[in-house]
């Protein structure tokens, strides 16, 4: 544990100026270079003892000088990146209890985006999601605490909490006038992270909510139960990411060789690259990746990664940007840093930190324009056309109205509704433009790939 008593920190401030004192002076400011000297480095290290020695004196309110060093230590971690941190006893615990143990929350995953505390995608069927919380939403306010210098995690922290109880998020939403304030009340959340349905009898609609550790499993046995389909849709929107070994798995279901993904670091044992296999790979099956501003992590390496190994289409929105490994290291038994060790690069070498991966195909989200020929009509529209016609002739004939889907229609009423669970139908294809754009694209590769398995 990184603790000091004061005599010794006033002890290693004596060491530290005679050390000065042989160096020469350290007072005047210089720029950083990017690998600091011996010098330069204990030259920041006085300069740091010396603020504390003279807080420690002359700050009108008594400190403690743990901590003066544990906010230092915050301080510094949250300067290198968004990601990494210092984890003090109470922050550690915390961390613990959400790893092991259930915790009330809302579904949503946050990232800092500018500096702004945003919302990379609230998770389906979650409080966040019900609530009406978007991808892109800035949170100004969690209850009363404004967001602005708070930490991922520190902000994380305050929106989780005993379930049923309620948090207000103040907003900022594009295409907004005023900030929204959205009440949500937190719950045990329980995610179903891979969705299953068909597009006609040629495509296959997947959509991956977040990377668990049962997306694999969940994708193969789609697969399989669907053999006879002849292209697939995975939809990444608003998939915060989630684990690294089943983003690769995915990946590894579609191409045969080549390395899917790569970290790089400054340590050699973080230098890691998780290649393809051939057992089983399907090679052939069209596909088209959506993704959207968030999709993030995992599903940027997916998506990133069958786009460089030209084995998809992606179609949407520029994803998040988050492509880099953090790793907690223990401090003593009850403090740790979190840390950024490594970034994520794609087959090509590209990195996905910061830059996101760019769609094939740029399409917006909103619906499509539906228009009918006005010279056609439908069967239903005819027959009641044609009753209007008949009244005019004889007002005083009775007519029985007959209901042309009495046989039809009416007796799917109950079947389409538990159809609609995993049947995507045209009407509802109209009502999402990057669903439809890529179903368009897919029967297109369908059709260009046909005689070639």
């Amino acid at each position: 544990m990184i603790k000091k008593s004061k005599k010794v920190i006033l002890t290693g401030l004596l060491s530290t100026l005679t050390a000065a004192y042989l160096l020469g002076s350290f007072a005047q400011a210089k720029s950083p270079s990017v690998e600091s000297t011996a010098k330069e480095k204990l030259e920041a290290y006085i300069k740091f003892t010396q603020i504390l020695n003279v807080i420690e004196k002359e700050y009108v309110d008594e400190v403690n000088t743990t901590a003066l060093v544990d906010k230092a230590l915050k301080g510094l971690m949250t300067n290198l990146d968004s990601h990494s941190t210092f984890m003090d006893t109470k922050a550690y615990k915390d961390l613990t209890v959400q790893t092991k143990g259930e915790f009330g929350g809302l579904g949503i995953s946050v990232g800092m985006k500018d500096g702004a505390l945003t919302v990379i995608a609230p998770l389906d069927g979650t409080p966040a999601f019900k609530a009406g919380v978007k991808a892109g939403d800035i949170i100004l306010k969690i209850d009363d605490k404004a967001t602005i210098g708070m930490t991922i995690d520190d902000s994380v922290k305050l929106m989780r909490g005993k379930p049923k109880t309620d948090i207000v998020l103040t907003m900022i939403r594009k295409k907004e006038p005023k900030p929204l304030k959205i009440k949500i009340t937190r719950d045990i959340i329980k995610i179903q992270s891979v969705y299953v349905k068909t597009i006609g009898e040629k495509v296959l609609y997947i959509h991956v909510t977040s990377f668990d550790q049962k997306v694999v499993e969940g994708v193969k046995k789609a697969m399989k139960e669907n053999h006879k389909a002849e292209g697939i849709i995975l939809d990444f929107r608003n998939n915060p990411g989630g684990l690294l070994d089943q983003a690769v798995g995915l990946v590894d279901l579609f191409v045969e060789e080549g390395v899917i993904v790569s970290q790089k670091g400054k340590a050699k044992e973080e230098n890691i690259a998780y290649k393809s296999h051939k057992k089983n790979s399907d090679t052939q099956t069209p596909i088209v990746v959506l993704v959207n501003g968030g999709s993030a992590s995992a599903s940027e390496i997916v998506a990133g990664a069958l786009q460089d190994f030209n084995r998809s289409i992606v179609v949407g929105e520029k994803t998040f940007g988050k492509g880099s490994v953090q790793i907690v290291m223990p401090i003593g038994d009850k403090e740790a840093l979190k840390l950024t060790v490594a970034r994520y690069y794609l087959p090509s070498g590209r990195t996905i930190q910061a830059e996101g991966v760019t769609p094939d195909i740029i399409i917006h989200s909103g619906e499509c324009e539906q228009k009918e020929d006005p010279l056609f009509l439908k069967e239903r529209d005819l027959k009641k056309h044609l009753e209007s016609e008949l009244e005019k002739i004889d007002v005083n004939a009775t007519i029985k109205t007959i209901r042309v889907d009495d046989n039809s229609t009416d007796s799917n009423a109950t079947k389409g509704e538990d159809d609609n669970k995993t049947i995507i139908t045209e009407d509802q294809l109209y009502k999402d433009a990057q669903l439809k754009s890529a179903v368009d694209i897919l029967r297109a590769l369908i059709i260009t790939n046909k005689g070639k398995k």
